[in-house]
């Protein structure tokens, strides 16, 4: 049984930094991300990242945000910099096992 278990969202102010994370357990994980939803807007993919270390980035966190897995503890990370009131959204971590699974989804609020 696929289980995700995420952490790190907040208040931040703009220009401000947070990291989330987000533990999978219970399969093996080909590809991990996060993607976001904003008040009255559809859900987008943020970043990704294969087991091999390849990564994606949306043009608008390019350069801002990083992301990163730990393949033995099966954690994904995106740590988020020079944060943007336009950053606000709840955010979901995805792993890929044969479907996708999603986390909860932890609220992320930047203030000008």
């Amino acid at each position: 049984q696929v289980q995700l278990v995420e952490s790190g969202g907040g208040l931040v102010q703009a220009g401000g930094s947070l990291r989330l994370s987000c533990a999978a357990s219970g399969s093996i994980f080909s590809t991990m991300g996060w993607h976001r939803q904003a008040p009255g807007k559809p859900r987008m993919l943020v970043a990704s990242i294969t087991s091999g270390g390849s990564s994606y980035y949306a043009d608008s966190v390019k350069g801002r945000f990083t992301i990163s897995r730990d393949n033995a503890e099966n954690t994904v990370y995106l740590q988020m910099n020079s944060l943007k009131p336009e950053d606000t959204a709840v955010y979901y971590c995805m792993v890929v096992s044969g479907r996708n699974y999603w986390g909860q989804g932890t609220q992320v609020t930047v203030s000008s």
